[in-house]
């Protein structure tokens, strides 16, 4: 399967990347490579990840990572799983 970043992801993670890196410069880069890292996994067992909480929807998963869920969607009919949300403990991920 191949991995599809949505622009509401991509936003949000420069969004916390430059929140980190006022205090860490080389926190936010380490953050921001291991997060890429542990979704390069997803595709490999994508039901491995727990089904979201935030959606109704057993095709929404949730991966969790230093406090953070990030939100992707499967979907086998074109064969890509979407990154769409990133969000740190109980808020939306879509707002």
């Amino acid at each position: 399967m191949k991995l599809v970043y949505k622009e509401s992801f991509v936003e949000r993670l420069e969004h916390q990347i430059k929140y980190i890196s006022q205090d860490n410069p080389t926190a936010a880069k380490n953050f921001k490579n291991e997060l890429l890292k542990r979704i390069k996994v997803i595709p490999k067992q994508p039901l491995l990840f727990r089904k979201s909480i935030y959606f109704n929807d057993d095709s929404i998963r949730d991966l969790i990572f230093k406090g953070y869920t990030v939100v992707f969607r499967i979907n086998p009919d074109l064969d890509q799983i979407e990154i769409f949300g990133l969000v740190k403990f109980q808020e939306n991920p879509t707002d």
